[in-house]
């Protein structure tokens, strides 16, 4: 993994908020529009808000680029081009930047693939999600298994670094079952997928039905079961997870979402797209308007579509640094809580979750939480932050 001492780096997130359809656990930003979108002027729109902030922060070495969403690979390459030309001309790109763009596993977009490459991206992530037809149409994805497959096959010939996401914790899903899809899902996978247990989520349509009894989750023990079978599978062949719910092979960790859990820099870009900006010593919260129209009219009228910019205190910040830093197996320097805190951890309070076993302390001071605390890592974190 990258050394996690290595603080400057920056990281500009792009966030695209059409789907073709919505999925029922999803809550993210996304939305979809019946009509074609005009992309030209959302470019134009990117391109303002990229130059905006770029003038408000002034110069910056972007480590990282990632196109979020949303389904950013319903975009044009000519569109990504754009999006990524205007961060280069606003900020140094530096050589060997990871560009990852995320992208549904269908044929139609597959074959935009080489063109993406062209622009610029040189990482892709799959959002596959199950690997059984029953499961994606449980799901709401409108790709099979096989597309699939057929994508990050294609995936695989245009870009060296890719990786794919899975929901597990399904309804009736058995850890056997799930060791099964897991094995084949590495067979695939070149250097990181990305695991995700099913929450259910307020306002999606997967809230509503787990509400009438008609979606049933697996129990705790089972989904620690599920938990549990996910490290032991991913550390055999190669994978640990690097993260509570990413896993890859020594170096090839995602280092866009490294600058999140580290608390570092990055900009927020696009409809509904958050950012932390340090400007004259304070750390910024930002996030635009989550309305594609709306942010739209925003960018068009004053150059970017911020919605709310909040300067973090020490302790919003501290607690931040805990929550995001605490999910890396790496874990946290203490060190640096106490610097944005003003204060250090509680002692009493370490040695109490390290002798429950739900923490460890390494030889260097770093504080981790073990694979038996994962599971509990908001209480870790809540108790630790208290």
């Amino acid at each position: 993994m990258p050394s996690a001492e290595t603080p400057g780096a920056f990281g500009v997130y792009v966030h695209w908020p059409f789907c073709l359809s919505k999925c029922p656990y999803c809550d993210f930003n996304s939305h979809v529009r019946h009509a074609a979108i005009d992309e030209e002027r959302f470019a134009r729109a990117f391109a303002a808000e990229i130059a905006t902030t770029a003038a408000r922060i002034g110069p910056r070495t972007v480590s990282s680029i990632f196109l979020g969403g949303g389904t950013p690979s319903l975009m044009r390459p000519e569109t990504v081009g754009a999006i990524l030309d205007a961060i280069g001309r606003h900020w140094h790109v530096a050589a060997g930047a990871e560009v990852t763009l995320e992208a549904n596993p269908t044929s139609v977009e597959a074959s935009r693939f080489r063109g993406y490459r062209a622009a610029g991206v040189n990482r892709v992530s799959l959002g596959v999600q199950a690997l059984d037809d029953a499961s994606l149409k449980a799901l709401g994805r409108l790709h099979s298994a096989r597309e699939a497959l057929d994508a990050v096959a294609v995936a695989r010939t245009h870009f060296e670094r890719y990786s794919f996401d899975l929901i597990y914790a399904r309804p009736d899903q058995t850890p056997q079952a799930w060791a099964a899809e897991l094995q084949q899902a590495i067979g695939e996978a070149a250097e990181h997928l990305s695991l995700y247990q099913l929450t259910i989520e307020p306002d999606t349509p997967f809230h509503g039905l787990h509400a009438a009894g008609k979606l049933k989750t697996p129990d705790e023990d089972t989904a620690r079961a599920l938990f549990d079978v996910t490290q032991e599978i991913c550390e055999q062949h190669g994978l640990p997870a690097y993260e509570i719910s990413n896993h890859a092979r020594p170096g090839a960790e995602c280092r866009h979402n490294l600058v999140y859990w580290r608390g570092e820099e990055y900009a927020g870009i696009g409809p509904g797209a958050h950012g932390r900006l340090d400007l004259d010593g304070a750390r910024h919260a930002t996030a635009t308007d989550r309305r594609p129209e709306a942010w739209l009219m925003r960018v068009e009228a004053a150059g970017h579509g911020v919605a709310t910019d909040e300067i973090l205190n020490r302790e919003e910040r501290a607690d931040e640094f805990l929550l995001m830093g605490l999910r890396l197996a790496e874990g946290i320097d203490p060190q640096r809580y106490a610097a944005l805190a003003g204060r250090p951890l509680d002692p009493a309070r370490v040695a109490l979750l390290s002798a429950e076993g739900a923490i460890s302390v390494a030889g260097d001071g770093r504080l981790k939480v073990t694979r038996e605390g994962f599971p509990l890592l908001d209480a870790v974190v809540a108790d630790l932050a208290a």
